[in-house]
């Protein structure tokens, strides 16, 4: 069974409820910040999950942003890895559409789930060319989590290319996870497809 652990689920559902303080100064930063950047985002997505709205209408209102925010496609390139290559031209773009689909429907099915979070930035640091946003994440009645966030400003604005969860990088972990299905599966990215095809219609 392919595992429902999708790629920046846990901390992107998160970040939608960055409210422990209004950060209304972040608004002010400039757009290359990668801190600032991702203190936007914060902001953007509570507006959408604490607004009014159906839970359809909010998570159709959470496509585009995430679409922004985030470079899905080249996370879900990464995901694939070497199995992209062998994928045929039709192959690559179901996955890239599913996957998309996969994480929408995963972001959207956790907003509710994250009552009483705290969120409080840390440290950021660079690391092959890219930011590292570190950030402190605190539930009612569980330990804290340190997440960092990875900025990569080469399309020329920042977007988020992995989320790092207690030192563990969910795209590598996600990319293991696709690897280990296909592989099981006799190598068909096409059984890959399949699965995610019953995840994203859930």
């Amino acid at each position: 069974m392919l595992t429902r652990r999708t790629l920046l689920t846990y901390s992107l559902s998160t970040a939608a409820v960055l409210a422990a303080r209004p950060w209304a100064s972040a608004w002010a930063q400039p757009a290359g910040d990668a801190t600032g950047f991702v203190v936007q985002l914060g902001n953007a997505l509570v507006g959408i999950v604490n607004g009014p709205g159906s839970y359809e209408e909010k998570k159709r209102r959470l496509g585009p942003l995430i679409e922004e925010a985030v470079d899905v496609e080249a996370i879900a390139r990464f995901c694939l890895g070497r199995y992209w290559r062998t994928a045929t031209p039709p192959q690559q773009q179901q996955f890239s559409q599913l996957f998309h689909a996969v994480l929408l429907n995963n972001i959207g099915g956790r907003l509710g789930q994250f009552q009483g979070v705290t969120f409080n930035p840390t440290s950021t640091t660079q690391q092959e060319g890219n930011s590292l946003v570190g950030t402190t994440i605190r539930r009612p009645n569980q330990q804290p989590n340190n997440v960092q966030w990875v900025v990569s400003q080469a399309s020329g604005r920042p977007k988020i290319i992995d989320v790092i969860a207690e030192g563990i990088s969910l795209r590598v972990t996600q990319r293991s996870d696709y690897a280990a299905f296909i592989s099981r599966n006799n190598n068909d990215v096409g059984a890959l497809i399949n699965a995610m095809r019953q995840q994203a219609a859930a």
